[in-house]
């Protein structure tokens, strides 16, 4: 069994990393990665809720949906949770963590339309996880997420402070370059996960 929990968690950070492999959450990706503190909070905050909707999802899932022959209606329970979810996250971050609330502006309620937050809750019921499994493989994920956030980070801020890029390349052009690049490197991870745990 925690074979299995490594063998999650390593994957979905590293080698199916939900940014940089499957192309998902990509609107706080290119939008909130201009500073290093914004990047790490809005992580926290999408990782929080991955958790969160996972616990929440799996047993409504399996204790409600899946026995009253309702699994169809997984896409609609699950965005509803999610956007609850992330009202609750939103309330939080306004009163306890004012500066954060304010440099994450728009991205912290579109939250709910990450895209990334959805996957992973129908990603757990059609991969058949148990509740453990599904929470390590929203955390993994999560994480995977903060690690692409961070490492892109790094980059944009190297990338607004040199002056050698030709005028044509600047701003978006360039910062869709970097990420398929930083994309292109995480292919290195394939089959680090079967290597360790194979």
């Amino acid at each position: 069994m925690a074979r299995n929990i490594f063998f999650v968690l390593v994957s979905t950070i590293l080698v199916d990393n939900f940014i940089l492999s499957k192309f998902l959450g990509i609107c706080p990706f290119l939008g909130v990665s201009k500073k290093l503190s914004s990047a790490i909070g809005m992580s926290w905050a999408v990782t929080f809720v991955m958790v969160l909707a996972s616990a929440v999802t799996w047993p409504v899932y399996t204790y409600l949906l899946r026995p009253n022959g309702l699994e169809y209606l997984n896409t609609l329970i699950f965005i509803l949770v999610i956007a609850s979810l992330v009202q609750l996250v939103e309330t939080v971050v306004r009163k306890l963590v004012p500066p954060l609330y304010q440099s994450l502006g728009v991205y912290l309620p579109l939250i709910t339309t990450n895209c990334a937050v959805l996957a992973i809750t129908l990603l757990n019921v059609t991969q058949e996880y148990n509740f453990l499994l599904s929470v390590v493989n929203a955390l993994g994920a999560g994480l995977g997420f903060m690690l692409a956030m961070v490492l892109f980070s790094g980059v944009r801020i190297r990338l607004e402070n040199n002056d050698g890029i030709p005028a044509s390349f600047r701003g978006l052009p360039i910062t869709l370059v970097a990420a398929s690049i930083v994309s292109i490197a995480f292919m290195g991870f394939a089959g680090v996960a079967d290597g360790l745990f194979g």
